[in-house]
């Protein structure tokens, strides 16, 4: 049982991974591309959509709820096998010693996966690289043992699916599972399965409430992003990275001295946050999602449409993609990469204000970008440059 409820939900987990690996537009620009070796690893159907405008939320949502609610059961399982795990000889065969090998890649692939999974909810980043090229090729591996593994393992899953509904008291299925010297016991099958059942509950129950807002989001006691919004009024919504760790500074971002500068096929045009103000504005309403599973609801961005920054340096007709650069000193995403078709969405917009006044110097004063469906990391803040081409 345990293995099979792993079965669909590691397949969920690696689904959902390769979707948000998707959704960075990996192959558009070196920029965006955390995993310039990954070969034929890093393939991937289509170029990310802007349709439904929630799309990133609900992935990453399902994506990193998922994967903290099948911890419990994930140890169970393993603790099921450890006999397995340590049996001697360690190899009786070449086809046990492949499948003792598939065994490795998998008890470590898993191990990892799930921990360097939870320390970047946790936004603990002590890896020693990139959390991105880590857990993508970590992923690669305990899935392609995953799934060997299951194939082996078939035909016993199935055999011992039909004795479910048989009595606790019944005889065991044989396996060498079984200790030779076992124990008296202490709990049932099904008692097991209600306790592994209930810790995953327990951990659903306080993770699933970062990816929504107000009374459910006090329930995320397990998740950073969880408890009382940081702050009250139109700016007091969910933050990532503040502008004091980004390092930005205030007099670098005043009316004085900060202006957008806008590359394209006919040069160059530097924008104040004036003169910015002046142009055409429009409003959309889209959430904010990031990679750690967090999201808000729709907030009320208005400012500026990519696309008609776009025509302002010479693309009148068909917006290119564009290379946005912040005033962020540090940090993997200071500079990011959109598509065309992201640019050309009306909704996507160089955002001046939300939720009716001006951005706060923590959601990106004096401009971000705001695309919809798109991952948090690419709604760059504290937009200084944009330079629109094919990238």
């Amino acid at each position: 049982m345990l293995g099979v409820v792993l079965l669909g939900g590691i397949t969920v987990l690696f689904v959902t991974g390769l979707v948000s690996y998707a959704a960075y537009n990996p192959n558009l620009a070196p920029v965006n591309d955390k995993t310039p070796d990954k070969g034929i690893l890093g393939f991937y159907l289509f170029s990310w959509p802007t349709d439904p405008h929630w799309l990133y939320r609900l992935n990453q949502g399902v994506h990193v709820t998922l994967g903290v609610t099948l911890i419990p059961v994930l140890l169970a399982k393993l603790w099921s096998v450890i006999p397995r795990l340590f049996a001697l000889p360690p190899a009786r065969s070449l086809a046990h010693a492949l499948e003792r090998i598939s065994l490795l890649l998998l008890v470590g692939g898993a191990l990892f996966e799930f921990v360097t999974g939870v320390l970047n909810i946790q936004l603990d980043y002590i890896f020693p690289g990139s959390f991105y090229t880590l857990h993508f090729y970590g992923a690669w591996v305990f899935f392609a043992a995953f799934v060997a593994h299951a194939v082996l393992k078939t035909p016993a899953v199935l055999r011992n699916l039909r004795r479910l509904g048989e009595d606790d008291s019944s005889d065991p299925v044989p396996s060498d599972l079984v200790s030779p010297r076992p124990g008296p016991p202490t709990v049932s099958r099904r008692g097991a399965l209600w306790f592994v059942g209930g810790g995953s509950l327990l951990l659903f129950a306080t993770t699933v409430g970062q990816s929504f807002d107000g009374l459910l989001r006090r329930t995320a006691l397990l998740a950073p992003h969880g408890g009382a919004e940081p702050g009250s009024g139109p700016n007091g919504f969910q933050i990532n990275k503040t502008a004091r760790y980004a390092g930005i500074d205030a007099a670098e971002t005043n009316e004085d001295a900060w202006h957008l500068v806008v590359t394209g096929r006919t040069g160059t045009v530097r924008l104040s946050r004036a003169e910015l103000a002046r142009l055409p504005l429009h409003s959309a309403a889209l959430p904010i999602a990031c990679v750690e599973g967090w999201s808000t609801s729709d907030q009320w961005w208005r400012g500026v449409r990519l696309r008609d920054l776009a025509a302002l340096v010479g693309y009148d007709d068909d917006p290119p993609d564009v290379l946005v650069e912040s005033l962020q000193r540090r940090g993997a995403f200071r500079r990011a990469a959109l598509r065309a078709n992201q640019v050309a969405d009306p909704r996507s917009l160089l955002a001046l204000y939300v939720n009716g006044e001006d951005l706060s110097p923590d959601h990106g004063f004096p401009a971000r970008i705001i695309v919809p469906a798109a991952p948090g990391v690419l709604n760059t803040k504290w937009v200084a440059r944009m330079t629109f081409g094919d990238l």
